[in-house]
């Protein structure tokens, strides 16, 4: 029998060999991640400079969402009615229940003035930027039997971030109240997270959407994931800008993100991949490499209204147009 360490190294193994939940008939997750205050403060302590931005950014733990990892700027002083907090809520890769997984890419992206929800309260601390996804040292285990898989995680925990971040910025006393932007919101997701973040975009309440290494399955694919179930019927629910992000050819999601764009002709979409870069690879790379200061843009642009970031994608002399290692393209984006 796997301990419960080896069990959760086998499950990130798995993905990290190429099964990942995108292409697998169920998303791997654990609903039952550790949330020991030891396990939460050695990995709010494990490496990190708290992202490039000019706020610096901490992974924290709200008890009133347990359910969920938030990553902020650690001074929250700067913040109030004159400059409010946009709020992104994030979906993992695998649909993985570790709010932990994505940290470097999260916390850099807070750092430059966001509130992040990411679904799943933080796990082991060796989940987070290990290339192979398994404990240092350790072998990878073998397979889990498929009846001892844990239940996955569902696109609704998105709305249930933004549920409670709208609450907390209107409850007065708390240490969010006023300080974040319900007005400005956007829904971000990896792989068969961003499954989820692509339901989740439907809700009136969003601004934005960034579909990150992912997209729906062809139309005469009857392939549904638990607990993100987004087809391609589920694109005409999008009504924001939508941006879709991956790697090259050699990412899984590479033919579903480009389908997905053809397919949307309603909203403003971009469709962005980099050459050289995989299925997820950059987001374990400090600060979350290009992706980081992609996402950045992108956000800045669509939330701030940053006309800086604005230039990251549009117009013959964008940033990413001068970028021989990205690929461009866009449906009514200016």
């Amino acid at each position: 029998m796997f301990s419960q360490r080896n069990r959760i190294g086998a499950l990130l193994f798995l993905s990290a060999a190429g099964l990942s939940a995108i292409a697998q008939d169920a998303p791997q997750n654990d609903p039952m991640a550790p949330t020991d205050p030891e396990i939460v403060k050695a990995a709010t302590l494990a490496a990190e400079n708290g992202g490039t931005g000019s706020y610096r950014a901490i992974m924290t733990v709200e008890s009133s969402l347990h359910t969920h990892t938030i990553y902020r700027p650690a001074d929250l002083s700067p913040f109030g009615e004159s400059l409010q907090l946009p709020i992104v809520v994030w979906a993992n890769g695998a649909c993985a229940n570790f709010g932990n997984r994505f940290r470097y890419f999260l916390t850099e992206v807070a750092s430059h003035g966001y509130f992040m929800a990411a679904i799943g309260p933080v796990g082991p601390q060796y989940l987070e930027g290990n290339a192979s996804m398994t404990p240092p040292g350790d072998t990878p285990p073998p397979p889990v039997d498929p009846e001892d898989r844990p239940q996955p995680t569902s696109w609704t925990l998105l709305i249930d971030a933004i549920d409670w971040a709208i609450e907390e910025t209107q409850r007065e006393g708390g240490p969010y109240y006023g300080k974040l932007d319900k007005n400005r919101i956007a829904v971000m997701g990896m792989s068969c997270g961003g499954l989820q973040a692509i339901l989740a975009a439907a809700d009136p309440r969003t601004t934005t959407a960034m579909i990150w290494n992912s997209g729906t399955f062809p139309a005469n694919n009857d392939r549904v994931l638990s607990g993100a179930e987004a087809t391609k019927a589920s694109l005409a629910d999008l009504h924001t800008p939508v941006a879709y992000i991956s790697g090259d050819e050699s990412d899984v999601a590479f033919r579903n993100s480009n389908d997905d764009f053809e397919q949307i002709d309603h909203v403003p979409v971009l469709r962005a991949y980099q050459h050289g870069v995989g299925h997820g690879d950059v987001f374990r790379t400090p600060n979350g490499g290009s992706f980081g200061k992609v996402g950045v843009a992108w956000l800045n642009w669509q939330l701030k209204g940053d006309l800086q970031g604005k230039a990251w994608f549009t117009g013959n002399d964008c940033v990413l147009c001068r970028d021989e290692s990205w690929e461009l393209r866009s449906k009514n984006l200016e």
